[in-house]
């Protein structure tokens, strides 16, 4: 059964950080690409961050980019999101999913980001 598991969100005020952290059983974690997404309320999803196999090519959203970062550990099925200079528009429900972009699937029951003052 394959599992993820996102955790890490929390309150946080503007201009600061969070690390979202997922972990993922169930499939070999390592052969596959895996990415980010978010629902904001009242949005629909959108993906935030993708990561190939290898840990070595990442892609990101125009809105995130040079704030987000994307990695992953495939000795310990880990995948993470380390969140910078974070903005009220960044408070969503954060997905951990496999695979890349707009086909990526998630099996993950998210965790709430909030950023307010």
């Amino acid at each position: 059964e394959v599992q993820l598991q996102a955790s890490g969100g929390g309150l946080v005020q503007p201009g600061g950080s969070l690390r979202l952290s997922c972990v993922a059983s169930g499939f070999i974690f390592r052969n596959f690409d895996m990415s980010w997404a978010r629902q904001a309320p009242g949005k629909g999803p959108v993906w935030v961050a993708n990561i190939n196999r290898e840990g070595d090519r990442t892609q990101y959203q125009n809105f995130v980019q040079g704030r987000f970062t994307i990695s992953r550990d495939n000795a310990n099925n880990m995948l993470y999101l380390q969140m910078n200079n974070m903005t009220p528009e960044d408070t969503a429900v954060y997905y951990c999913a496999r695979g890349w972009g707009i086909g990526a699937q998630t099996w993950d029951q998210g965790t709430q980001v909030t950023v307010s003052s």
